[in-house]
């Protein structure tokens, strides 16, 4: 066994699967990385990549932290009734939340809504129809590459498909509309870098990491330049309170921009299976899901009950749950993760019994949360112990998505 095998080992022997934990010596440990990584600029935690109230509270806690990121403006609501910072990452179209915000003026104070046009504007508006203090709004701008264009005149882009505000232009135009309207004070600014922050540096196929490390490359250096000059144009027209660049994967390079104020991460803390591979860090998994093993169907294989598991995004291997603890143990392409069942195969396959619990990583941060009630965190060493017990959003009965 690692050691921190056999921690959780010792710390849930008692427990039934399927059981969640979260080793916080490794938690605490990859949140001290990432302000390292910060070098002082403050992370606002993306509650996505978390989404347990308990934790999200535990690295508050900690200095270089200050912000949430949320996912929903139901969520940010809910988490504004303790938090005085809640940006939403993404626009809305949550009509019963947004009245809910305008008729109260400690939430209009500590929420911040996110736009990218002013149809976005629009629909907020015909929502909430009059508000007496202004809306908090952040305005969305697209980071993607379109390199290509410029070259060529072709429309090839690179990075996640967001806002349709990409230009000093189409930013100061959408600054204006916010500003001249009453309902709104424009307070944000936000630029998410998904082709950088991402995109692991190291993926399994060799020539796709020299694609991705290019793409990075070219990436940096004209993000940098069109997000300073997007944020001296709208500053000419709004007083803006923050500006939101990057990620759990991006970090080094976004901090560096001088037109950043803060960045978001929080996949970090946890330290997904699609985070490995990055050049520039090294974090420690934090949390796992064990599963136990109920048949041993021949040589060198176990199956376990449920595994499938799997991560939101592109139809791929990378989104599986990655078989952990023990070692040596894999699954079978024609298989996979199962719905009720997931057989396993590999060295170590031959000590494990039934009972015996293998542990998975997630592809991914926060969808764990989706599929338990609570999370049981672990700390200390050879005196590995639960120390608490905490319920997840879905453990707290709360859906957001």
């Amino acid at each position: 066994m690692t050691s921190q095998h056999a921690r959780i080992e010792r710390a849930t022997q008692h427990l039934d699967a399927p059981v969640a934990v979260v080793d916080l010596d490794a938690f605490d440990a990859n949140a001290a990385d990432l302000a390292r990584r910060a070098a002082g600029t403050p992370i606002r935690v993306a509650s996505k990549s978390v989404r347990c109230r308990a934790l999200l509270d535990r690295v508050l806690g900690l200095e270089g932290y200050a912000g949430i990121l949320a996912f929903t403006l139901a969520e940010a609501l809910w988490l504004a009734e303790e938090h005085e910072d809640v940006v939403v990452g993404y626009p809305t179209a949550e009509r019963a939340a947004l009245r809910e915000l305008a008729a109260d003026p400690v939430l209009l104070e500590r929420v911040t809504l996110m736009v990218d046009s002013v149809e976005s504007l629009d629909l907020v508006r015909a929502a909430v129809r009059q508000v007496e203090v202004p809306i908090r709004v952040c305005l969305d701008l697209d980071a993607s590459l379109r390199l290509a264009e410029r070259l060529t005149g072709s429309r090839v882009h690179l990075g996640p498909r967001r806002s349709p505000v990409h230009s000093v232009a189409d930013a100061v135009a959408l600054a204006r509309a916010v500003a001249e309207d009453p309902a709104f004070a424009l307070v944000g600014l936000m630029a998410y870098e998904g082709q950088v922050a991402g995109l692991a540096d190291r993926p399994a196929n060799r020539l796709r990491g020299l694609a991705v490390r290019g793409l990075k490359r070219a990436s940096v250096p004209e993000l940098t330049e069109r997000r300073g000059a997007v944020v001296a144009a709208v500053r000419e027209v709004a007083d803006l309170s923050f500006v939101n660049g990057g990620g759990t994967g991006s970090i080094e390079t976004t901090v560096a921009d001088p037109s950043v104020t803060e960045v978001a991460a929080g996949s970090g803390l946890f330290a997904p299976a699609l985070f490995d591979g990055y050049d520039s860090f090294d974090p420690v998994p934090a949390a796992l899901f064990g599963l136990a093993v109920t048949r041993r169907p021949g040589p060198g294989l176990v199956t376990v009950a449920g595994g499938g598991w799997i991560a939101s995004g592109p139809v791929g291997r990378d989104r599986l749950p990655v078989p952990t603890y023990p070692g040596g143990l894999v699954m079978l392409g024609s298989e996979g993760a199962g719905e009720v069942q997931t057989p396993l195969r590999g060295s170590t396959a031959g000590r494990l019994r039934l009972g015996d619990r293998v542990w998975f990583r997630h592809a991914k941060a926060g969808e764990l949360c989706e599929r338990v009630d609570v999370l049981h965190l672990v700390a200390g060493d050879a005196d590995a112990a639960v120390v608490d017990v905490v319920p997840t959003y879905r453990g707290e009965g709360r859906t957001f998505l």
